[in-house]
């Protein structure tokens, strides 16, 4: 270890800080600086090897990370000074936004489980070593998230995982429950499986440097699959044997280090130094090598293809190469089939045709259907538990390896991993998320169970792409229009069977609609725009006002989102009233959807409180069924 030039570099990277977020006028410079040497040994005293990755999970230390990058020679000076300003890619909390960036982070207590993702693909990956380094704060400990990302890594011994939790003792508005207790952070992660290692002194570079190395002992390559047999030519080529165990590296840090009226003090969370506070922190800082820069592999982060083993085009979506998609629909000769399983069924087909698909699960397999990829490849099948939240945040981080993740649960438990959604569309996200079990229809679980409101936040998702298959053949083709299509798509299914109505040969776009006109007894005058499982009901409605000399047409709005706008407003036009029936909450679902193009309509929502009982009790209950459609039409 060369302590006198990291001692340097650490120097230099507190001088970048303190001015960059003078400069900007904001930024969190006490939360930067607490953890200076802990990043600085790890990148310059060659432990970050070719390969590794690191996520800085407490965002809001985002000066820290820049100011590693200005020593790394990886951006310049006056880059590092438009921290925070309108346009700059140094933004107040990371995002991908700046190359060398793979997860946007900030929204605390879901790095970890970013991290979880990332050792998961890169132990699919044929012997690869790299590791994944996660930087935690003490504050975002109370996140239960953490422990969730905590119990699943060590379910999966992940040993080439390594989480550094900077103690620094002070949150945003005092002291953190556990304060400076390192016993009380390792006995808890030694309780969850994980090896631990205790830094009495944060900033002592001899301390750091020798933890690293331990751990760097401790990190090994673990093969899936079977277990290796000692005397086999594979295991002769693996490194030690390894203890299975994940590591996390506890390091008592003192906030606001290397600054006097700064250390340990509270108050200053998110606050900057002001120009002559400035000069007071740098006097003390003594003098700075401004054009020191340090040697480190930080520039390599996402693998190349050749270290994934994944073709580009299978990361994108596409098959095996002179390996067309299984033709012809199996389900032609069924009567009727849940449009759940049928996506399960889509999606062990596709896994043959396209070695990057992985599948995570929240302990629903067997309802979700995703049990049928399960049994076919086992070794892409991640059992995540009823922990909806790491699902989630675990899938982003297996996407940054290189793979293409479907993750799926009830409609009703996906809304409480919102926020991991919502924050994976700042880090340029490929995921496929399923939600089952949608709308009062599922029956006698009762509202619990019922998902009526992900609709509403899926759309809430800026770059969001919603599906709503209403048969087995549409769930089929929507399910590869997700895998052909990079970015974040939402497929709503529904628990019970439902007829078959479109054929094998039938085309499904982004933003697509189906157009049944029906019987024609004359020009229809109601236009009925529906999805899912209030199709059925809006066509039953159709065929028996059609026998009354009542012609209407029925819109399958397949595609929630993007809306396809022109045809919509076309066909409103041409009718004379026109109805929206869901199967969804009033607030955010399709009816909303509608009235954003400023359409009036009359709208069929669920807007009575549901409970058990059978899906065709509660869909007269809540008049979103064929009577309820046949009494408005008629009405009007």
């Amino acid at each position: 270890m060369d302590q006198k030039n990291l001692q340097s570099l650490c120097r230099l990277i507190r001088y970048d800080i303190l001015t960059s977020t003078t400069t900007a006028g904001s930024g969190h410079p006490t939360s930067s600086l607490s953890g200076v040497e802990l990043t600085t040994c790890l990148f310059f005293g060659g432990f970050y090897q070719k390969g590794d990755h690191f996520v800085l999970s407490k965002g809001h230390a985002s000066p820290l990370l820049y100011s590693l990058y200005h020593a790394a020679g990886l951006i310049d000076y006056q880059k590092l000074l438009t921290l925070r300003k309108f346009g700059s890619v140094l933004e107040g909390h990371p995002t991908p936004r700046l190359p060398f960036i793979e997860v946007a982070t900030g929204s605390l207590g879901q790095g970890l489980s970013v991290g979880v993702g990332m050792a998961l693909g890169l132990r699919l990956i044929k012997h690869s070593k790299a590791k994944v380094w996660v930087l935690l704060g003490d504050s975002e400990m109370a996140e239960g998230q953490n422990w969730e990302a905590m119990e699943i890594a060590s379910h999966y011994k992940l040993g080439n995982l390594t989480a550094i939790l900077d103690v620094n003792r002070l949150g945003q508005n005092g002291q953190t429950m556990a304060g400076w207790d390192l016993e009380y952070y390792a006995k808890k992660a030694n309780t969850f499986g994980w090896e631990t290692i205790v830094i009495e002194d944060g900033h002592d570079l001899k301390e750091i440097y020798d933890a690293f190395h331990k751990a760097r002992r401790l990190n090994f390559y673990a093969p899936v699959g079977p277990p290796v047999k000692p005397d086999s030519q594979v295991a002769k080529n693996l490194p030690p044997s390894p203890t299975g165990k994940p590591i996390m590296i506890i390091a008592k840090t003192v906030k606001g280090k290397g600054v006097s009226f700064l250390e340990n003090k509270d108050g200053w969370h998110g606050k900057p130094l002001d120009q002559e506070q400035l000069k007071l922190a740098l006097k003390e800082l003594g003098n700075v090598d401004l054009n020191l820069k340090g040697k480190t592999n930080i520039t390599t982060f996402a693998p190349g293809v050749e270290e994934t083993g994944i073709p580009a085009a299978h990361r994108l979506g596409g098959v095996v190469a002179g390996r067309a998609p299984t033709g012809g629909n199996p389900r032609q000769n069924l009567a009727q089939i849940s449009t759940r399983e049928a996506y399960g069924d889509t999606l062990a087909k596709l896994g043959e045709e396209n070695p990057g698909i992985v599948v995570l699960d929240g302990e629903v397999a067997n309802s979700t259907y995703q049990n049928k990829f399960a049994k076919k490849f086992p070794e892409r099948f991640f059992q995540m538990y009823i922990a909806e939240q790491n699902m989630v945040s675990v899938a982003l981080g297996l996407q940054k390896i290189g793979f293409i993740p479907f993750v799926s649960s009830f409609a009703a438990f996906l809304t409480r991993a919102f926020d991991q959604i919502r924050m994976s569309q700042y880090s340029k996200s490929n995921l496929k998320i399923v939600g089952s079990h949608a709308g009062v229809s599922i029956g006698q679980d009762g509202p619990s169970q019922m998902g009526l409101e992900d609709i509403a936040m899926m759309r809430s998702v800026l770059p969001s792409v919603v599906f709503y298959p209403a048969d087995g053949v549409a769930a089929e083709k929507l399910t590869e229009i997700m895998l052909k299509n990079s970015g974040l798509f939402y497929l709503r299914t529904t628990r019970g069977k439902t007829p078959i109505i479109y054929d094998d040969r039938e085309q499904f776009d982004i933003g697509g609609l189906k157009i049944h006109a029906g019987i024609k007894t004359g020009k229809p005058s109601v236009l009925v725009i529906a999805a899912g499982i209030t199709l059925h009901e809006a066509l039953k409605a159709q065929k028996i006002l059609a026998g009354e000399n009542i012609p209407t047409t029925v819109v399958d709005l397949y595609g929630i989102k993007p809306l396809n706008k022109k045809s919509i407003e076309q066909l409103v036009k041409e009718h004379s009233k026109t109805i929206v029936v869901e199967d969804h909450y009033p607030a955010g679902g399709i009816g909303e959807a509608i009235g954003s193009l400023g359409i009036k309509f009359h709208h069929l929502a669920v807007r009575k409180t549901p409970f058990s009982g059978t899906p065709e009790e509660l869909l007269h209950y809540e008049e979103i069924d064929a009577e309820a459609i046949i009494k408005t039409v008629k009405n009007m």
